[in-house]
């Protein structure tokens, strides 16, 4: 313990009860709670979340969050009922957005809202194509694979289960901090146990009735990699949705919208209806996946709706 009254800086590992479990700079973990005033602060979802770099002080046995810096990533969906933000991390540098080629069935519509997520987080997000060991697998990965490589993103094909590509996906982990985001039971914890085998997560089967996910993880926390790296842990989720995203601010969650909306006849263009537009121009040509239009206009509306 340090002698005397202390403040010392250091990221929030884990978050539960109102108690925060945080990693000091020395590599130290102690357990604290949240300053008075600072429950009565409106942040984004919550006061303090896994991620948030913090300043705790102490005068005895006893830690205390003081203060909470500017983060610089927000790791944010929208909760249950629409009415209010779910903040799951701060301060994450990238997002391996995580499907299974089959059980449970990846699909565009799941693939792009995910990919929106990152964007809209302010984060780098990589494509993860799990189970490919799957009767059926390899057929579906080479469909979404050179599409969303297309696009721009950066695309992992991996099976948990034979170690294929874990070697690359360790490779990128092991950089910086991120998250793996996906539904329960597309083999997160089942992938970080193969880049970490010393992790023994608790890994769960389908559902035989729904064919869906259970939940294995169910608390947030960062972790620790062997390699170094830092990785948030988050309970899986199936409704993926955007929270505090304007309408107006839904295309700048699609990279290949960005060079043809520059060709728009009208600034502030919806690229739905108004004539001379860059983006639908690009569609026709087939320069714009169908699907990835599709997924753009219903994130328009869904936007729209929640103002």
């Amino acid at each position: 313990m340090y002698p005397g009254a202390v403040r010392v800086r250091g990221r929030v590992h884990e978050a539960g009860g109102g108690v925060y479990r945080i990693r000091l700079q020395d590599d130290r973990e102690i357990e604290a709670s949240l300053r008075g005033r600072l429950k009565q602060q409106r942040r984004t979802g919550s006061r303090v979340v896994i991620g948030d770099i913090v300043t705790v002080g102490s005068s005895g046995d006893a830690w205390t969050i003081e203060s909470v810096e500017e983060r610089s990533t927000e790791l944010v969906r929208r909760g249950r009922g629409g009415r209010a933000p779910k903040l799951l991390a701060a301060n994450l540098d990238k997002a391996f957005m995580v499907v299974s080629a089959k059980n449970p069935d990846a699909t565009v519509q799941l693939i792009d809202r995910l990919l929106m997520l990152g964007e809209a987080s302010g984060m780098q997000s990589i494509l993860v194509i799990n189970k490919l060991d799957a009767p059926g697998a390899p057929e579906v990965e080479a469909i979404f694979a050179p599409m969303y490589q297309t696009v721009g993103y950066e695309v992992l094909s991996v099976s948990a289960e034979t170690g294929v590509g874990v070697e690359l996906l360790c490779q990128r982990m092991c950089e910086g901090t991120s998250t793996l985001i996906g539904p329960s039971g597309v083999g997160k914890s089942s992938l970080l146990n193969a880049v970490d085998p010393e992790l023994e997560l608790r890994t769960g089967e389908l559902s035989r009735k729904t064919q869906t996910g259970r939940h294995t993880t169910v608390s947030s926390r960062i972790i620790s990699l062997a390699c170094g790296g830092l990785v948030a842990d988050t309970p899986g989720f199936g409704d993926v949705a955007l929270w505090g995203v304007a309408p107006e601010e839904i295309a700048a969650c699609f990279p290949e919208f960005a060079g043809p909306s520059e060709l728009c006849r009208f600034r502030g263009c919806t690229h739905v209806h108004e004539p001379d537009c860059g983006v639908r121009a690009a569609l026709e040509a087939g320069d714009i996946f169908d699907s990835r239009y599709q997924s753009y206009l219903t994130a328009r509306v869904e936007a729209e709706e929640a103002r």
